[in-house]
């Protein structure tokens, strides 16, 4: 987008005292530490980046750049190198919207709540969402979904913690209480998607509290087993090995699982037939002795 109005844009040095603030501005949050440590970089190497506004009736509107921005208030700056750009509403909401996702600073919160903003205020569809912000449209109505989640739920859903996979398994539950007890769960017990999943699921089979609580426990266990039969089995490899066995297993991790794929050579295979001549070699001497 800026490419494309490039022709109609122009960089000058505006007092900051004159900008605003954009009311399109998707990013809720602004971490004050990593503000701070931007504005001691502005400090030693200067603003590399300037900001992009639009002229309004009282000055400019901020369209990108508000951490800039508010990095430069912080030094006490009274000037700040800006783009200034022709654009309607439309344009500016899309423009700082995908500033943002291209900095990566948005949680997908805020992302789906930019998102709903340009289809239910500027009339953007979704396949049009989707084509600017470079997602696919699948994604973007996957965290459209995510507003179906009352007010209250979200207060209670930390995006570092909660991941956004998580926070859609509460969509299937029916009310804020059953949500509100498997985010505790999740925060107490550090449940990973899957483990929501399947609690989510229990609930809506209306499976007992203290049965949920028997069957994570046994999952528990299960766990240590298969851990125990895992070290039990390197063992044996590592055995094998020695005695001239070409044994090998091979890990795979994924996010919530490890694969293993275990190879033992066949009784005809080369290394047996070098160790089976090995062995006879040995008792030829033994008979012969």
């Amino acid at each position: 987008m800026l490419g494309k109005n490039s022709s109609r844009s122009h960089l000058l040095q505006v007092p900051l005292k004159d900008v605003q603030t954009s009311p399109y501005q998707p990013r809720q949050e602004i971490d004050e530490i990593e503000l701070r440590e931007l504005a001691g970089s502005i400090h030693e190497v200067g603003l590399i980046q300037p900001i992009v506004v639009r002229k309004v009736k009282s000055g400019y509107e901020l369209v990108a750049g508000e951490r800039r921005f508010r990095a430069c208030q912080l030094l006490g700056l009274t000037e700040i190198p800006a783009i200034l750009m022709e654009l309607d509403d439309k344009n500016t909401a899309a423009l700082s919207l995908i500033e943002n996702l291209q900095r990566k600073n948005l949680n997908y919160f805020e992302e789906a709540k930019a998102y709903a903003r340009l289809i239910n205020d500027f009339g953007f569809t979704q396949e049009e969402v989707a084509r600017k912000a470079g997602k696919s449209q699948s994604g973007i109505a996957n965290k459209l979904r995510l507003l179906k989640l009352s007010p209250q739920v979200q207060k209670m859903i930390s995006p570092d913690v909660i991941s956004e996979r998580h926070a859609r398994a509460l969509l299937k539950l029916n009310s804020d209480e059953e949500k509100m007890m498997v985010l505790q769960m999740i925060y107490e017990q550090e449940l990973n998607v899957r483990e929501t999943e399947e609690f989510v699921e229990r609930i809506r089979n209306n499976l007992p509290p203290e049965m949920q609580k028997k069957e994570r426990k046994n999952r528990k266990g299960a766990i240590k087993d298969a851990q125990a039969f895992l070290k039990t089995l390197q063992k044996t490899i590592i055995r094998a090995k020695n005695d001239g066995v070409d044994m090998m297993i091979t890990e795979r991790e994924y996010d919530e699982a490890v694969e293993l794929v275990i190879r033992i050579p066949k009784p005809g295979s080369e290394v047996n037939r070098h160790n089976q001549e090995e062995e006879d070699q040995t008792n030829l001497k033994r008979m012969n002795s």
